[in-house]
């Protein structure tokens, strides 16, 4: 009872003494850099609209709320960073940050936050920037509801929007990322939830993973970029509702998986990409109620891909549904409905009375010659891929849909 009144009465002394300072051009205290100093922890700083010509802000060791009022804009003038802030329950709210310097030895960014913990970084806008909010050394963070545009004309000179390293338990939700290099970026981050952002138009990815475990992502949208998503390096990964979106290149997918264990992609989209899902030395993936459609090869299939399960998929109008390489087959690909399957249904149990070889010889001479492409479609093409699903020789013949459904599958 005592420790309880104690806790009462220290939150109504610190309400008492918290103060609301008020920042403008025409008020006692005209700069952001000066509310910080003469804050003290539990204060509130309003920040009146205006253009604040300030770089290096820096709050630390303080628990202070910043609010902007009507998007007061802080430009660094391209000097550095505009705020760093090292601290614990801290907010960043309401700003637009322009003009960000650049460096190929700092990090310079509109806001960086290291070493700390109880955050929240919340519609923003961020514009003409390096990196936009890099968080390291970190955790128990909130980003939501803010808006990053760079100008990154090449990978070599541009950051990324959102940057995390060395972080856990950050929540990622309904930001939207534009012209950078990556929308996202974790690296040795935990326990992160990743939600319901927009990834467009970047350089690289839209989102990317390396050494970050426990993470989930959902009801996110990876549209245009060089490639969608990047997970690598990483296990007990959740990937659920995504929309992978027009991620076209030579080299571009929706999502690539590299090194991965242990993870699930479920009920998510992928849609004219160049190539759906690339798999590379995954292990025990559930691919469950996902819609592969239009891209130019929907999944394919790299070494070191084992006890991996494809479920109730869709594949509808891809150039090439599944491509495998090596001929050993430790996956199981049953009970997913395929456009191009022609089998039929005699006894109406909406599956094919006949499995499904999901791997055309086409895809292989194509993996091999890639300059076969033009032969896409063709009156031989359809002859060879014939006769190679009678006696298969250089496709798996073990990769069968066993029971492949008759019509699209709604869930």
């Amino acid at each position: 009872m005592k420790a309880v009144l104690f806790i009462f009465l220290s939150f109504i002394s610190f309400s008492f003494y918290a103060a609301e300072i008020t920042v403008c051009k025409t008020c006692e205290i005209s700069s952001i850099k000066k509310a910080i100093e003469v804050a003290k922890t539990g204060d509130t700083i309003r920040v009146k609209p205006g253009i604040y010509k300030e770089n290096d802000i820096v709050l630390k060791d303080k628990s202070l709320t910043i609010i902007g009022e009507g998007f007061p804009v802080i430009d660094a003038e391209m000097q550095g960073t505009a705020i760093s802030v090292s601290g614990e329950a801290f907010k960043i709210e309401g700003f637009k940050i322009i003009n960000i310097g650049r460096s190929h030895t700092s990090d310079f960014s509109a806001i960086l936050i290291s070493n700390s913990t109880n955050f929240e970084i919340k519609n923003n806008r961020f514009d003409n920037i390096f990196f936009g909010i890099l968080i390291e050394r970190s955790n128990n963070g909130r980003i939501i509801g803010n808006n990053v545009t760079g100008k990154a004309k090449s990978q070599a000179h541009s950051g990324n929007a959102i940057h995390l390293w060395k972080t856990s338990e950050m929540h990622i939700e309904d930001n939207h990322l534009e012209g950078v290099r990556d929308g996202i970026y974790l690296e040795f981050t935990d326990d992160t939830e990743i939600i319901n952002n927009v990834c467009r138009n970047n350089l690289r990815y839209g989102l990317h993973f390396m050494f970050s475990d426990g993470n989930t992502y959902s009801g996110n949208l990876f549209e245009n970029n060089g490639a969608g998503v990047a997970v690598m390096y990483s296990k007990e990964i959740l990937m659920y509702r995504n929309t992978f979106k027009n991620n076209w290149g030579s080299a571009s997918y929706g999502l690539l998986l590299k090194d991965i264990t242990d993870s699930e992609l479920k009920q998510n989209t992928f849609e004219e990409n160049t190539v759906g899902i690339s798999a590379d030395n995954t292990s025990r993936i559930d691919y469950i109620e996902n819609n592969f459609k239009s891209n130019g090869y929907a999944v394919k299939i790299r070494g070191g891909c084992y006890s991996n399960v494809f479920k109730r998929n869709n594949f509808l109008y891809n150039s090439f549904d599944l491509t495998y390489t090596g001929h050993s087959n430790e996956n199981t690909f049953n009970g997913n409905y395929w456009s191009n399957y022609s089998g039929y249904d005699l006894d109406k149990d909406n599956f094919g009375d006949i499995p499904y070889r999901p791997v055309s010889l086409f895809s292989y001479l194509v993996d091999k010659t890639p300059e076969s492409i033009v032969m896409l479609r063709s009156l031989f093409i359809d002859l060879i891929e014939f006769s190679e699903k009678v006696s298969p020789i250089f496709t798996p013949a073990n990769v069968l849909d066993e029971q492949p459904y008759i019509r699209k599958i709604q869930w």
